[in-house]
């Protein structure tokens, strides 16, 4: 039994079944027992990655997103139970399970919040995705262990470099979260470092990808780190880098799942 219930939020960025395959193989093969991946679609890569993670006994919660439609998949290797956020609008973007832990009951809500370009429809989108969320998102105060980890398009307040194209509705979302009791876990662990989880073709940072936890869970945050070799190594399995955040709890329904040793040995069970 692990001693940290970790989390790891992955960008798929609807792959094809070949870049799937390789997904795959590298995701089966991480520590975390908790997989959140972002940018799904109701296409042959996300269904392969689906179903073979359900066929080798993982828990797999994917409400299937419409045609031209991006949202979350979560795969656990613990047992998981329905979550307690979910969204009216573009629910398949906000996706939430239970596990159990030795300090209670741990919510995990995956989000990806969904990118806007300069018009008005789009900026409207990604604006009402958002005001959602902070209406129904649970409150991280007090006692409630839950992580609200994705893909979440915005940007801390003060991000460096500053980009002009945000909008004060997208910072607010950080805000909000801050205000509801949750704190930016990788903040927490590095003040003042500079990190980017998506880098842009002129060479310009992002740090697009999130975990911000509740009060109960942030004083025990034993790691919090950016995976960039899924993004910059060779074989590029995505245009995103991951972030895997290490929560002090200890998990407690582990599921019998297939086990693998290394990423090869993944690609040949599978």
């Amino acid at each position: 039994m692990t001693t940290a219930l970790d989390v790891l939020t992955f960008n798929l960025n609807n792959p094809g079944r070949e870049r799937a395959e390789r997904q795959l193989a590298y995701l089966a093969a991480r520590p975390e027992p908790v997989l959140v991946l972002t940018e799904t679609a109701d296409s042959g890569g996300c269904e392969l990655l689906a179903t073979r993670f359900e066929s080798a006994g993982y828990s797999v919660t994917f409400p299937r997103p419409g045609r031209g439609e991006r949202g979350v998949m979560i795969v656990s290797r613990l047992a998981t139970a329905p979550g307690p956020a979910e969204t009216e609008y573009l629910p398949h973007r906000c996706v939430s399970v239970t596990v159990d832990t030795d300090k209670g009951p741990l919510d995990v809500i995956g989000l990806y919040v969904p990118s806007r370009d300069a018009t008005d429809a789009k900026t409207t989108r990604k604006r009402t995705f958002l005001e959602e969320c902070q209406h129904r998102l649970p409150a991280g105060w007090g006692g409630p262990l839950r992580v609200v980890i994705g893909d979440f398009n915005i940007l801390e307040p003060t991000h460096t470099p500053r980009y002009r194209f945000f909008q004060p509705f997208e910072y607010a979302f950080y805000e909000a979260l801050r205000a509801a009791g949750y704190e930016d876990a990788f903040r927490r662990l590095h003040p003042e470092e500079l990190e980017y989880s998506w880098v842009g073709r002129t060479g310009d940072g992002y740090r697009y990808d999130h975990a911000h936890v509740s009060q109960a869970l942030a004083n025990t945050l034993h790691a919090c780190a950016y995976v960039h070799d899924v993004r910059t190594a060779g074989d590029r399995l995505t245009d995103h880098s991951a972030l895997s955040v290490s929560l002090g709890v200890r998990p407690t329904e582990p599921l019998a799942v297939t086990a693998y040793e290394a990423a090869e040995a993944a690609a040949a069970l599978f």
